[in-house]
Formats: C-alpha cells, structure tokens, sequence
C-alpha cells in the first residue's frame, strides 16, 4: 500500500479521487479501472486531500445511505454510469 502514490500518474490520482468523492461510483468500479482496494483508496484520499476534507468523505463513504459498496446499493442500479451517459470518446451532449 506504500508504493499507491508512486504508482499512478497525477491524472489517474485526480480520476481516483473523482471517482472516490461521486456517490454513484461503487469502490469496485474503481478496484475494476485501477486495479486498488477499498483500503488503499482510503490510503490515497487521506494523503491527497486536507483533513478536513477526508473527514467528510469518509463520513459521507460510512453512511447508512451510501451507494459506495454495492451491497447497500439497491439492486435495481446494476451500471455505473448514467444510462443517458455514452461511451466518454463518443459523448454527443451539448454543453450550454
């Protein structure tokens, strides 16, 4: 768990830490993409952000209603992404 920060590019740790702080994004997803456990997410968000920041994203991953582990998840969610979400090279949503 040491080598967590050597072993990403600053861009995989800010996607790490994005994926981390979406409520809808289960940490299997991440284990999935990045190939880390729960734990060392943990690890990661506690070097990278302030205390106080941490703080509230662990209480916020802790909660009774968190989507962040898939077995309190409601099992009609059964994607990661949004379904009007397409493929990020082929997204055709207009920004405003």
């Amino acid at each position: 768990m040491g080598s967590t920060k050597n072993s990403f590019s600053d861009r995989a740790i800010d996607r790490i830490i994005e994926m981390a702080w979406e409520d809808r994004t289960p940490f299997e997803a991440i284990n999935y993409q990045f190939k880390i456990k729960e734990q060392e997410v943990i690890t990661l968000m506690r070097r990278n952000l302030k205390p106080s920041s941490f703080k509230r994203w662990r209480k916020r991953v802790n909660s009774k209603v968190s989507l962040k582990h898939l077995k309190k998840r409601n099992s009609a969610i059964t994607r990661f992404k949004c379904s009007r979400q397409k493929h990020i090279t082929h997204n055709k949503i207009s920004k405003r």
